[in-house]
């Protein structure tokens, strides 16, 4: 019986061994699997040489209806001209080599005849026929019919100094502005008499750019216009400071220290706008005040007589549009526009029409943003812009004779991505708009000087760049000129990634992204899957154009995942502001369900898709949300890694957290102020939810997200007893990205979802 005992013993102790080695062998074959030299072979930098000089980048020349390229074809590089009238191009330099022979006679350099590299193209009095060059004080003609190059006489052009606009004098010299200390003075030259005129200014509030013991010119903040002087002061003086340690510095860590306002704060940036009238000897500070810690920006058009800004309520709900009669102080309110929860800040604005004449107004009063022409009085007159699902965004141009506009556009054409830029030429009076710009994909447009053609670069990021060139009075009359030669990048095993249309979590609102799959996928295998992550509001930051191997996806494809980014409700500012404002109130947690729902959609579609191995991944905003993730579904999200994440929004910039969660107005019963409060959800309330692997990473001076979020985060899970991984990056400031981190993000999620190993997850009461 005992001999029995000890053969079985023996035998299962032989078994065992021979698991573990079979385990071990298995292992070692992942390992094997995550193929190095693959992942680097389809990085941005490596696919770079495919591509490189076979960009499209034209260039207008001045004056005229022509325009120029260079790209690099098979035998070398070529510089075409293209007529944008009728689309035709030609070739400027007949031929490389007997250019680069004549080159050398006349200029003594050798030049590459497969890879000429020229800059500095003139055309003179509209002749394209020849085109001129200036190197190493030689004047060269080429004449583009014969093959011809020949030095000619050089321009004898005077050179041109830069001039320099002085602010301290009045455009007459007849006074000039001083400063002294924090504060103006000013000195009449007709009489030599110096006064002061402030005596409020101090550190953080100042009428100067430095304080300095002598009075003196070019230190002063403001302008002159005509005989007034006009300064806006930002008051940061009671604005709280953060400071951050330089490890880095020479010789010993340096302390950097700097004004931070932060959600909720009593002490934020205030706006003083001073007037002075050096006539009449008269100061003061004009009466632009509204709201309660408003935000109050100056126009850039300036007049003698007329300015312009711009003032908005803390809350962001409220802006109003002011014409300063600059002559006596006087400020008129124009336009005041009122929109709740927020304005959407990226894409609001205006523009002056005719010096003041009319005014064009952005605006979302109809749920989509759209463009309205007011009259000098501040009266509506129209809407401009039209269409139900267009969102309008910048102006490109203004035309006041035609009496229109060129503007960007999204969200109108059916059938297509909602992010892709058109443009489109709408009448001032709102009668007429024509698309500009067809293609299914994002659009460029670059105006000639007489803004009367346009050259069209539209591509995908499943198609290279398509370049067209259109009439502006007759946009039927477009001609393609040239496509982005991407053959070079397949034949190198280059493939695009999958545009993606889903459904959010509510199962009706369609959410756009990309899928960057493993260029050797066998389907009937199972992969992981990971999320690149980032919410927003401001922007969602998925490319829209053609790029390769956006953020490392398609190079992190490769050794093994499934990589997704995909754009969740509340993530851009493009696409309405329901969309938009989805989030307000809820700033840790709206992206969350979507980003699963996303994940659980693909893997039902895809049977390739392991939804056993979930990881996710982001930076700044995208790292918050990746925590969130992990803290909110712990049983989903297996890995995660989060860098220089804004965890708790609380101790984030003032705006941010402010505008797209929310803000509590009050007014104090005694002191009949007015007291703003806010409160944030945080990551570290959810702390004691990790179950999974989680890596943390921050720059230790980043200005932006400053590492206390991360640190208190990491505190946070301490006192949970969590086990976490966090690495610090000396001396990076919020842009991490380097070839060190983009490995970090590899290993971690290679280790943890390819090979990974049991370890205790509560680090004190180990289980």
């Amino acid at each position: 019986m005992k001999k029995n005992c000890i053969a079985y013993f023996i035998g299962l102790l032989s078994c065992l061994c021979m698991q573990a080695q079979e385990t071990s062998a298995l292992l070692n074959n992942i390992v094997e699997k995550a193929d190095w030299t693959r992942a680097e072979k389809f990085s941005a930098d490596s696919l770079e040489q495919y591509v490189k000089g076979k960009r499209l980048y034209p260039t207008w020349i001045e004056g005229s209806s022509y325009f120029y390229y260079n790209v690099k074809e098979d035998n070398g590089i070529h510089y075409y001209l293209v007529n944008s009238k009728d689309g035709k191009k030609r070739t400027m330099i007949k031929d490389n080599e007997q250019f680069v022979r004549q080159y050398a006679q006349i200029i003594g350099d050798t030049l590459d005849a497969s890879n000429i590299q020229l800059y500095g193209f003139r055309f003179n009095k509209n002749d394209f026929t020849r085109f001129y060059l200036n190197k190493k004080g030689k004047s060269i003609m080429y004449n583009m019919k014969t093959g011809t190059l020949a030095q000619v006489k050089s321009e004898n052009k005077k050179q041109q100094h830069p001039v320099v606009k002085q602010t301290y004098h009045s455009a007459d010299s007849l006074f000039t502005m001083l400063g002294c200390g924090y504060d103006l003075y000013i000195r009449n030259n007709r009489t030599g008499s110096v006064r002061r005129l402030t005596k409020d200014g101090k550190e953080d509030a100042s009428y100067t750019y430095r304080c300095t013991k002598d009075t003196i010119e070019a230190n002063n903040r403001g302008f002159w216009l005509g005989h007034r002087y006009i300064y806006l002061m930002q008051d940061m003086s009671e604005v709280k400071e953060i400071s951050l340690i330089n490890s880095l510095a020479h010789q010993r860590p340096t302390t950097k220290t700097f004004k931070m306002p932060m959600p909720g704060d009593a002490g934020v940036r205030q706006y003083r706008l001073y007037w002075y009238d050096a006539d009449h000897e008269q100061g003061k500070m004009l009466p632009i005040e509204k709201y309660p810690d408003q935000i109050v920006t100056m126009d850039h058009f300036r007049s003698p007589e007329t300015l312009f800004f711009t003032r908005r309520s803390r809350k962001a709900d409220k802006i109003d549009f002011c014409r300063i009669n600059v002559i006596d102080g006087t400020v008129t309110e124009l336009i005041s526009e009122e929109c709740t929860p927020h304005i959407n800040l990226t894409l609001s604005g205006y523009r002056i029409v005719e010096k003041g004449k009319y005014f064009i107004w952005w605006s979302e009063r109809t749920g989509k943003g759209n463009y309205y022409l007011y009259n000098s009085n501040g009266q509506l007159l129209n809407r401009i812009t039209q269409g139900d699902n267009l969102v309008a965004g910048n102006i490109v141009h203004v035309d006041t004779l035609q009496k229109n506009i060129i503007f960007a556009g999204y969200g109108q054409e059916p059938d297509i991505n909602p992010y892709y830029t058109f443009y489109y030429k709408a009448s001032l009076d709102g009668k007429r708009q024509i698309l500009l710009t067809p293609g299914n994909g994002n659009h460029e447009l670059t105006l000639s000087d007489d803004q009367r053609y346009a050259i069209d670069l539209y591509s995908r990021m499943d198609l290279a760049p398509v370049m067209n060139v259109l009439s502006i009075d007759h946009p039927a009359r477009r001609f393609e000129v040239a496509r982005m030669d991407d053959s070079k990048l397949k034949k190198a095993g280059w493939q695009p990634p999958v545009l993606l249309k889903l459904k959010a979590a509510d199962e009706k609102t369609d959410l756009y992204g990309l899928m960057y799959l493993p260029s050797q996928l066998d389907k009937t295998k199972k992969y992981p899957i990971i999320s690149n992550v980032y919410p927003g509001p401001q922007d969602d930051q998925i490319p829209q154009s053609f790029t390769l191997d956006d953020n490392g996806n398609q190079s992190l494809a490769e050794l093994g995942f499934i990589v997704i980014n995909v754009a969740p409700r509340g993530s851009s500012p493009l696409r309405g502001h329901d969309f938009y404002n989805f989030g307000y109130g809820n700033l840790r947690d709206y992206p969350l369900a979507d980003d699963r729902k996303v994940i659980k959609q693909l893997a039902h579609e895809y049977s390739f898709i392991d939804l056993d191995r979930v990881g996710i991944y982001g930076h700044s905003g995208g790292a918050f949300q990746t925590v969130a993730a992990i803290l909110t579904y712990p049983d989903f999200y297996k890995v995660a890694v989060a860098a220089s994440g804004n965890h708790d929004n609380n101790i984030y910039i003032q705006w941010w957290g402010e505008t797209f969660h929310g803000l509590t107005e009050k007014t104090d019963p005694k002191t009949g102020k007015t007291v703003f409060s806010i409160k944030i959800p945080t990551n570290m309330e959810l702390a004691g939810n990790l179950k999974g692997r989680l890596m943390l990473i921050t720059g230790d001076v980043d200005k932006n997200v400053p590492p206390s979020s991360t640190y208190r985060l990491a505190d946070a899970l301490i006192k949970a007893n969590k086990r976490f991984d966090m690495f610090i990056l000396p001396g990076k400031d919020h842009g991490v990205m380097c070839p060190y981190y983009q490995n970090l993000i590899r290993y971690y999620f290679i280790e943890n979802l390819i090979q990974p190993t049991k370890r205790h997850i509560d680090i004190i009461n180990h289980n």
